[in-house]
């Protein structure tokens, strides 16, 4: 048990060693005379003088201990570092002066002053100075009885020290019968013995004298002197002036240390173990190392992936969790299928582009240049995505909203996309949605699962090798749910500018920001979508184009490009206008150019075919090559036209692949059962509608000469052609009561005259949607006059003239205005 190792150095037991040797030599070389008493430090007897000089109690020399506390009785070894001190030290030796030993309050303290001393200490003589082979200097002091500072000191008896006025304090002991006071030091002794012999083998020599020491009192104050208590503690005991007390107050500590030594003792053999098990280990893995490199060859795929993870900018909590997968790695066998496992989900935390942006292009006229390069019309469309641009643009900070494109198939959503990219300068990918029934395909499968991946999303960031792309979701209406889950429902955290940026897949297992991907989703309806993801959604229309901008699509983008795919100058293949406009009418029927594009190719394809037999071919078409190249004309402008069969009215729908016109056919038969029959495949929204229109018609019978009692002696039925296709919407009523007039007053229908708008039962006409659809449907059937709801007049005027020449409309309020309208006299 000894001092700090930092406070006092070097150690006692050195310092004990060597003064040992040298008073050893100084005993042999002196014999002892009289005037000498022995004293005993380790296991050698030190000669000193018999009678030692009275302290001079108002001008006591004082010599500052770093941390030591010495208690009376006590010979000691002390290094002295400071020079004053080492003066002090051998003046006092030599001119047998007493010195007062006082520990400092603060160790750091260099050049202490009584203010920077506890008050407490002892009267000790320096029996000896000698210096260290190290060259540090040593003193050894017998500590004679307790003093304390009551003032300053003259400075009078050793030049230059530090010195102090002091009072003695006495010790009192206990009687030699007090069973308890030897009780306690038998405890203290024992217990101090169990510490020494715990801790350290070379406090042999203090145990010895421990277990030697005949008095109670010098055994405590050497057993407070030697141990490893703070300076606070011992001056707490020294304090003591009852023997008793400090012994109780020595013995508390000694207990409190003994417990923490075994505390340690445990902590340092499991450590120990530890330490063991992890050699062990280390060993094996070595040895695993070894074994599988003679097996399977050097295998570097672990220092790749740590090569390649440390030049990414990783989270930390990603950086966590890579650390632990890697390591996890290197105890694998290579050939095991786990290892391919892990090594596929380690590779892709270092594929994903952590931290990497792509530059925002902000030339905002080579975006609109682009726009109006790849995509002919679509002026409002056009007109909204510029609004985006200029705004990412002008914030490049700022969240971007989720754009959901709305139209008919080939009407160009998905160029958009790829215009919109590129014209921001941004990395693209299309994700499709189409089909999805499994939610993991978002969000990703968990590891646990053979055959784990990450969801769509996080692929299409990884192969973007950028965070801010643009990605393009795909056939967004067209997603499903079953016992796999709702693939919508997890859309719902991509596409929520609050929460993707931390969106979580499953496979990858760490948050990932998504907030910088500027989402565009397409869809063909909106019916489809649900409305919380609908309502993350801004929605832009793109309705079909009409014949005149199909015909400008094919001569600037598709006839070019179907040229260049099949080998030929993008302008050596033409088309006349004729063949244009015959290939669009009488080939093709729908609101896009997607089949305009695939007859083209036809076109194409049979030019290439007639090259590589030898035959004669020609790259100009004109209308009468058609017939070659494409067959029978699929389409012909009559099959539209209404014939004078009365009860024949022509209707116009929205479908998911743009407009269409509808023939609803009714007839009256006598007979009497079933008043009404529906037949032609109708949802529940037109069977009302047939309902209404045959109850606003029986209400205004006798307005147009029928006797409404006629109606119960008579059947109706209503039909609309081709059954096989399901056919619902809001947008028949106004046909349907057209129709049932007709053929109950026998007037039919002016040719050439279509109608859209939904009936009350009071007779008022209700407004629809779909127009543009509707009227490029009735422009291709040859329809020119169209019957409208005076709502729907904003949506013609928001549409170019140019493109309605040629068709003229009718805005009506109620049904009898339609009845004047649509039936000749």
């Amino acid at each position: 048990m000894q001092p700090q190792a930092s406070r006092v150095s070097p150690p006692y037991v050195r310092s004990l060693s060597y003064a040992q040797k040298k008073m050893k030599e100084d005993n042999n070389n002196s014999s002892n005379s009289n005037n000498t008493k022995i004293v005993s430090v380790g296991q050698i007897d030190i000669g000193l003088p018999a009678e030692r000089p009275e302290p001079d109690l108002t001008d006591l020399p004082i010599i500052a201990m770093r941390d030591l506390v010495l208690f009376p009785g006590v010979t000691f070894p002390i290094t002295l570092a400071r020079e004053s001190s080492v003066a002090t030290a051998a003046a006092a030796s030599s001119g047998h002066i007493p010195v007062g030993i006082f520990c400092q309050r603060d160790p750091s303290t260099e050049s202490p002053t009584l203010a920077d001393l506890y008050d407490l200490g002892v009267v000790a003589d320096v029996l000896k100075t000698f210096d260290l082979p190290d060259g540090t200097h040593t003193a050894i002091l017998s500590a004679r009885g307790k003093v304390r500072i009551t003032g300053e000191g003259r400075g009078a008896a050793i030049p230059g020290a530090l010195s102090a006025e002091v009072k003695p304090i006495h010790d009192s002991t206990s009687r030699q019968s007090d069973k308890e006071f030897i009780a306690l030091v038998d405890d203290i002794r024992q217990t101090t013995l169990n510490i020494l012999h715990a801790g350290n083998d070379k406090m042999s020599d203090l145990a010895f004298n421990i277990e030697n020491i005949p008095g109670p009192q010098l055994l405590i104050n050497i057993i407070a002197t030697h141990s490893p208590f703070p300076a606070d503690v011992k001056i707490e005991l020294l304090r003591k002036n009852r023997m008793k007390d400090r012994a109780q107050l020595l013995l508390s500590h000694l207990a409190h240390s003994e417990e923490m030594a075994e505390i340690r003792a445990e902590v340092h053999r499991k450590a120990r173990r530890n330490i063991d098990e992890q050699q062990r280990n280390a060993f094996l893995q070595h040895q695993f190392e070894v074994l599988r490199e003679q097996l399977y060859g050097d295998d570097d795929d672990c220092s790749a992936l740590e090569e390649k993870a440390a030049g990414l900018d990783l989270p930390e909590n990603v950086k966590r969790t890579f650390a632990k997968e890697l390591e996890k790695l290197r105890r694998l066998n290579p050939q095991s299928p786990d290892y391919s496992v892990q090594y596929s989900y380690l590779q892709l935390l270092t594929d994903l582009p952590w931290g990497k942006y792509s530059h925002l292009d902000a030339d905002f006229q080579s975006a609109e240049r682009i726009l109006d390069e790849d995509h002919y019309g679509l002026e409002k469309v056009k007109e909204r995505i510029l609004e985006q641009l200029a705004v990412m643009m002008n914030t490049p900070d700022g969240r971007s909203p989720i754009i959901c494109l709305v139209g008919a198939p080939g009407v160009g959503k998905t160029s958009l996309g790829q215009s919109i990219a590129k014209a921001l300068g941004r990395a693209y990918q299309r994700v499709s949605l189409g089909g999805l029934h499994d939610e993991a395909e978002i969000r990703g499968h968990r590891r646990t699962y053979i055959g784990a991946m990450p969801g769509r999303i996080i692929d299409a960031i990884r192969r973007a090798a950028t965070s801010n792309p643009v990605l393009l979701l795909d056939e967004i209406d067209k997603t499903g749910s079953d016992f796999k889950g709702d693939p919508s429902s997890a859309l719902l955290e991509v596409l929520d500018p609050e929460q993707n940026s931390h969106f979580h897949d499953n496979y990858v297992d760490v948050d990932y920001d998504l907030s910088h991907v500027l989402f565009i989703a397409t869809a063909n309806t909106l019916s489809t979508i649900p409305r919380p993801l609908l309502d993350r959604m801004e929605i832009i229309d793109i309705s079909g184009y009409l014949p005149e901008e199909k015909m400008e699509i094919a001569r600037r983008h598709l006839v070019p490009r179907l040229a260049a795919e099949n080998g030929f100058g993008k302008d050596e293949i033409t088309f006349s206008d004729a063949a244009l406009t015959k290939i669009i009418e009488s080939y093709t029927s729908e609101s896009g150019v997607r089949l305009l594009e695939k007859e083209l190719a036809k076109v194409v394809r049979k030019i290439v075919l007639g090259k590589m037999r030898g035959e004669a071919y020609r790259l100009h078409v004109e209308p009468e090559d058609l017939r070659r190249y494409l067959g029978v004309e699929t389409y012909t402008p009559e099959r539209y036209e209404v014939s004078d069969t009365p009860g024949v009215a022509t209707g116009l729908a929205w479908t998911a692949v743009g407009g269409e016109i509808l023939f609803i056919e009714s007839s009256f038969t006598h007979g009497k059962g079933e008043k009404l029959t529906i037949t032609g495949n109708l949802g529940d929204v037109m069977k009302e509608s047939a309902v209404i229109a045959t109850q606003v018609v029986k209400a205004r019978a006798s307005r147009y000469g029928v006797d409404p009692e006629s109606f119960d002696s008579r059947q109706l039925h209503i039909h609309v052609p081709e059954g096989a296709i399901p056919k619902d919407g809001p947008s028949a009523g106004i046909t349907m009561c057209t129709s049932i007039l007709s053929a109950l007053t026998g007037r039919p229908v002016k040719p050439r005259l279509a109608m859209t708008g939904e009936i009350t039962l009071r007779g008022k006409v209700l407004p629809v949607g779909g127009i543009k659809e509707k009227i490029l449907a009735a422009k291709r059937a040859g329809i020119t006059d169209i019957i409208l709801c005076s709502d729907n007049r904003k949506n013609i005027e928001d549409i170019k003239p140019v493109y309605i020449a040629g068709l003229t409309f009718h805005y009506v309020s109620t049904i009898d205005e339609v009845f004047a309208i649509a039936l000749a006299e």
